[in-house]
């Protein structure tokens, strides 16, 4: 089994330190897999996700990346740390050309960005095509595309995504996951936050089950395809960790 990249043991977090949204969860990402959050509406993965990321206090538990504490880090300290956030909505700049946005992320590389530029547009032709465009005129699927390479430009180790599929069509949600399976492959991290939960199992290696903000149900992503449980938990009528 791949070492542990990011493990996050008993969390507590929420916007309100009186009103937590997480109450005690336990995740962990292993290196090159997809390991996917899944839960009901206002279950707290996307709260999970952001508290990972630095943007929500985090008011008991630990959150280790590789060997370093990362708890209630900084989000300008992610790409530093080997970590790259790619929120669900406002994650590119759409008054900008595509070739700008991937300027913008490349600022920090130094003297490799333009080798780590040729290396995004052979990646993503799609985009190499459109450079000049502003991306703000991009299909739903082709911007996530964008965020996507926008967070590849730093070169991660681990890349948090949080419902890279909102609003897109089947067949786009399927290329974006594809892709997000692809990267694993080739030793990028994902912890994915996803609401297409038959699709996203197909591809993912663990899968950690959310509500009411706490721990339900965790395992390998295949052995949870048709699990009732799973669907039990979606419909309200199982809850396995709340009080």
């Amino acid at each position: 089994m791949p070492d542990p990249v990011l493990t996050a043991s008993d969390i507590t977090a929420g916007y309100v330190p009186e009103l937590p949204i997480l109450r005690e969860v336990s995740v962990t990402a292993r290196a090159g897999q997809i390991t996917l959050i899944i839960g009901p509406n206002g279950a707290g993965k996307s709260t999970l996700i952001k508290a990972i990321a630095g943007l929500i206090p985090v008011g008991a538990g630990r959150i280790a990346f590789e060997k370093d504490d990362i708890t209630n880090i900084r989000p300008d300290q992610l790409t530093a740390q080997g970590i790259a956030y790619v929120p669900q909505t406002d994650n590119i700049f759409r008054s900008l050309t595509i070739r700008q946005n991937l300027d913008l992320a490349l600022r920090r590389v130094g003297g490799d960005a333009s080798a780590r530029l040729a290396r995004l547009f052979q990646q993503f032709p799609a985009l190499a095509e459109k450079h000049r465009d502003k991306a703000g005129t991009l299909s739903g699927g082709q911007r996530q595309f964008l965020a996507i390479a926008m967070a590849l430009a730093t070169d991660p180790r681990l890349i948090l995504m949080d419902e890279p599929s909102a609003g897109l069509s089947p067949k786009a949600t399927q290329e974006v996951l594809e892709h997000a399976q692809a990267l694993a492959a080739n030793g990028v991290s994902i912890l994915l936050v996803e609401q297409n939960v038959n699709q996203a199992l197909r591809l993912a290696d663990h899968c950690y089950i959310l509500a009411e903000g706490r721990n339900q149900l965790d395992g390998a992503a295949q052995d949870l395809l048709g699990n009732k449980v799973v669907g039990e938990i979606y419909l309200g009528g199982r809850r396995v960790g709340a009080a």
